[in-house]
Order: structure tokens, then C-alpha cells, then sequence
């Protein structure tokens, strides 16, 4: 059988990087200006006056309050609910867009690479956990998989370059152990030397879970994932719906309330994945086949690999991969697990830093495609968001500083209030500590700016060409590297 595969040509390629990742930022940065210019001709146009009619001036304890009953005209209002509606039916059509692929998958071109499941034969599940210094956080996610309702037929351990007892650790607890050879590739290349060894021995229908070593699943979390996808065999992967370890005080629970709308959003797109989380998803054996014989002719990346060692973020650009080819995801409720909270600022604005380099640089590799046009326009959105809060921030500074009394805005308090609401209700599932965090606004506003700033400082990164810090959280316990 003689397959023709015609080579995928992203942005990205070996020797145009810098500039490649340039355009990328420029592009990044233009379309949010382009938007932003617009938007505010539109309101100076529509707008009246804002201080007409006269205010309502009275004194509360030695304080002057004016009270400004106007609002914005009718037609700015009209013309803010056109912009919403159009950003809604943008969504629509890039979600439908993407699923054309899965219509008509571009991995059709690939041969078989794995035989069939004999009949009547239940699926194996492999589970391959890649661990660096590992030995503190190793046991928990071991004894995890031990409990699950559905227990996996092996489970291995990547010890990758460690200096400590990781291996030694899941030996004694029971899980199979490759130590990696030469690896250079970080998480990825350790992944691709377990797999290359792992995927010979499965076949087409067989499972493959990918875990970090310092996650704890759901007991059901195999048996939930497995069941969705022998029930719909054109399900290829499953990813986990992760939430936050406990600890890290008001940081920790920043990044729990993140987690929390993440899932909701989730659930809202009725399981369909935006980016396949490398905390804890379950593979197709012949899935992962089809990326590793895709790489460097349909897919970026070096032929036989399945992780791209060149990413630095591999879950997403594995997703963009999945997506490219026309595979199918979810990520069901019962596949819950609980994940590592940043418990520095520092080693926060490092993972983050490297979650949103990595997407940009993703972007770059795989192009304007229908598989990668809403995350295109996440990334713009990202950008507007900076301009825009920016800049009402700054305009209320400023004429809080021009008047010596307060000025209340019935009409902006009351938009104010719902927004507030919203912010409380979305991580009402995370408790009270996640309530009482998001219902002032101002810490999670002030969060909102630490994460600009995040995304200002990648873009700036990539223009200066700054070398990427891949960064690696020290645990109680574990050896330190620096």
C-alpha cells in the first residue's frame, strides 16, 4: 500500500524561528490595537456628554459624593451587544470549522501502524508517569493509580536524569521502571523513549495514560475515561479535569478559582477539549501511532517522535497535533484530578511564562489553520484584554485624581455588581475561601494585571529573543538543582 503524505507547512520552521516567533507577536499585538483604535472612535462618536445632566452633589461624614444618573446613549449600548453577538458567532464558527477536520481527518492518509484488537478481547491500559527528582510526590500518585476502580494492566516509570531515589521509590511500590538514556528533551524526550518501547507491544484499541508524578487521580478516573471510549470508539483521547492541590494561601487560591472556571467552561462545551491536559489524559495506542508516523510530513516535528521536544509547553502542541489530524477529544466530569499549585509568585510567573511562550511558539509552528484559529483568537483576546483593562484603569486613576468629590455611576456600580456576581457564582463549587476571594473584585482584578504582566514580559522575550526558562517547583524533600 502506497501512501502520499504532503508535508505541512506552518509559520515555523528550522532556521526562521526568531523571525517566524516575531511575526507572531506582531500579529498578536496589531490585531488587539486594530480593535481597540476602533472601538474607542465608536464610543467618542456615539457618546454624549457624561456629565450632563447636572449631578446629584451631597455630603456623607465630610465626604462630597456626586451622584451621575446618566448613562451611555442607547445606540452605544446597541452597538456594545453587536460586538458581543459577533464574538459569539465567531466562537461558533471557529468551533465548527475545527470539526470539519474530524469530518474528514487528515490521518486517513496514514497507514496502520498497530494490529487489531483480537475479538473480544478487553483493551490493556498502560500508564507511563514521567518523573524527574520525583521521590517526594511519587508515592501519592503511585497509590492513586493503585485504588483506581478500574486498575491499570502496567504501570511505568520514566526516570528521567534524576539525581534522588525516584526510581528506587517506584520500584518498591510496585510500577515497572525505564530510566531515559541521553535525554536532552526534558519531559517530552523522556515520554517519546518510554513510548517508542511501550507502543510495539499494543495494538490498535488498547489505552495509553500519560500522568505527571505528582498527580492524584480519582479513583474512577480510569474506569470513567476507559467506558467513554470503548462506548464511542471515535473518541480518541480523554483529558482529566484537574482542580488545585490545597495550600499556597490567597496565591493558591488565585489559582484554584482559575481552575474552577476552567472546568465549568469545560462542561459548558459539553466535554470538548481546548487544550489536553499533560496533568492526566488517556491516549488511543493507535492514536498516539498515527502523531509519531504524521511528525515532520503532516505535523511539525521530528518522524517517529510523538511529543515534539522542541515545545515547550507538549500538551498544547500535542492537542494542536490531535487536532491537525482530526481527532476527537473530551473531557468528561468523572475524570478529575488534582494538580500542583504554584506556591511562589516567582514560580508562578515561571510556569505561566512558559505555558504562554509555548502557545504563542505552537501558534507559530502550525499556522492559520481551522485547528488553530481559536486559539489565534485566545491569544488576541489576551491582548485586547491587556489594552483594555489597562486603560480603564488608568482613566479611573486619573479622574479620581482631577476631582476633589466622588463620583458614583448608578448605571456603571449596577454592571459593576453583576460582574462581581458572576466572578463569585463561577467558583462557588471551590467554596468559601474561593467566594470570599472573588466577590471583592479587586484581588482578583489585581491577579488579572500579574497575569498581563506575564503576557506582556513572553512577547517582549521573543522579540529580545531571551532564552526559555522551563522552571521545576522544589518540593519538601526533594534534591535542589540550582
Amino acid at each position: 500500500m502506497s501512501v502520499h503524505i504532503t508535508r505541512k507547512r506552518g509559520l515555523l520552521n528550522s532556521g526562521q524561528g526568531g523571525i517566524v516567533a516575531r511575526i507572531v507577536v506582531f500579529v498578536v499585538i496589531l490585531v488587539p490595537i486594530a480593535v481597540a483604535t476602533a472601538t474607542a472612535f465608536a464610543a467618542k462618536y456615539l457618546d454624549g456628554d457624561p456629565f450632563n445632566p447636572e449631578p446629584l452633589v451631597f455630603s456623607i461624614a465630610g465626604w462630597q459624593i456626586a451622584v451621575i444618573s446618566s448613562a451611555p446613549r442607547m445606540d452605544l449600548l446597541v452597538l456594545s451587544a453587536a460586538g458581543l453577538i459577533v464574538v459569539a458567532l465567531g466562537s461558533v464558527i471557529l468551533e465548527g470549522g475545527a470539526s470539519l477536520r474530524i469530518l474528514h481527518p487528515l490521518r486517513n492518509q496514514l497507514p496502520w501502524a498497530l494490529p487489531w484488537s483480537p475479538e473480544g478481547q478487553p483493551p490493556t491500559v498502560v500508564v507511563v508517569l514521567p518523573a524527574h527528582n520525583e521521590e517526594t510526590t511519587l508515592p501519592a500518585t503511585l497509590q492513586a493509580l493503585m485504588k483506581q476502580t478500574r486498575p491499570p494492566d502496567r504501570i511505568i516509570v520514566a526516570a528521567d536524569n534524576c539525581q534522588d531515589n525516584t526510581a528506587q521509590v517506584a520500584r518498591d511500590l510496585g510500577a515497572e521502571v525505564v530510566t531515559t538514556v541521553g535525554n536532552t528533551g526534558r519531559k517530552a524526550g523522556a515520554l517519546n523513549q518510554v513510548l517508542a518501547q511501550v507502543l510495539p507491544t499494543l495494538r490498535r484499541w488498547d489505552f495509553v495514560l500519560i500522568a505527571d508524578a505528582d498527580t492524584v487521580l480519582n479513583p474512577r478516573f480510569l474506569e470513567t475515561g476507559v467506558t467513554v471510549m470503548v462506548n464511542d470508539p471515535g473518541i480518541d483521547a480523554v483529558g482529566g479535569m484537574f482542580f488545585g492541590e490545597e495550600g499556597a494561601g490567597l496565591l493558591g487560591q488565585f489559582q484554584r478559582n482559575e481552575y474552577e472556571r476552567y472546568q465549568l467552561q469545560i462542561k459548558q462545551r459539553r466535554g470538548r477539549v481546548f487544550v489536553l491536559t499533560g496533568t492526566a489524559s488517556i491516549f488511543r495506542a493507535e492514536t498516539l501511532a498515527d502523531v509519531a508516523q504524521a511528525r515532520g510530513a503532516l505535523l511539525p516535528g521530528r518522524p517517529g517522535d510523538i511529543y515534539d521536544t522542541s515545545a515547550l509547553t507538549e500538551d498544547n502542541e500535542l492537542t494542536l497535533a490531535l487536532k491537525t489530524l482530526g481527532c476527537r477529544m473530551t473531557s468528561p466530569p468523572g475524570c478529575s484530578v488534582a494538580t500542583e499549585i504554584m506556591p511562589t509568585w516567582r514560580a508562578l510567573w515561571t510556569q505561566r511564562k512558559r505555558w504562554q511562550r509555548g502557545a504563542l511558539e505552537n501558534l507559530g509552528s502550525y499556522g492559520f489553520a481551522t485547528a488553530t484559529l481559536r486559539y489565534w483568537g485566545q491569544q488576541f483576546g489576551l491582548g485586547y484584554g491587556v489594552i483594555a483593562l489597562t486603560t480603564a484603569y488608568l482613566l479611573l486613576l486619573i479622574s479620581a485624581l482631577a476631582v476633589n468629590t466622588w463620583q458614583w455611576f448608578p448605571f456603571w456600580v449596577a454592571v459593576t455588581v453583576i460582574y462581581g456576581v458572576e466572578r463569585t457564582v463561577t467558583v462557588a463549587r471551590g467554596g468559601f475561601k474561593a467566594m470570599a476571594v472573588a466577590a471583592p473584585l479587586v484581588l482578583e482584578v489585581a491577579y488579572a494585571f500579574y497575569l498581563q504582566a506575564v503576557f506582556i514580559s513572553v512577547l517582549k522575550d521573543i522579540v529580545v529573543q531571551r532564552t526559555a526558562r522551563w522552571g521545576h517547583v522544589q518540593r519538601e524533600g526533594a534534591i535542589d538543582e540550582s
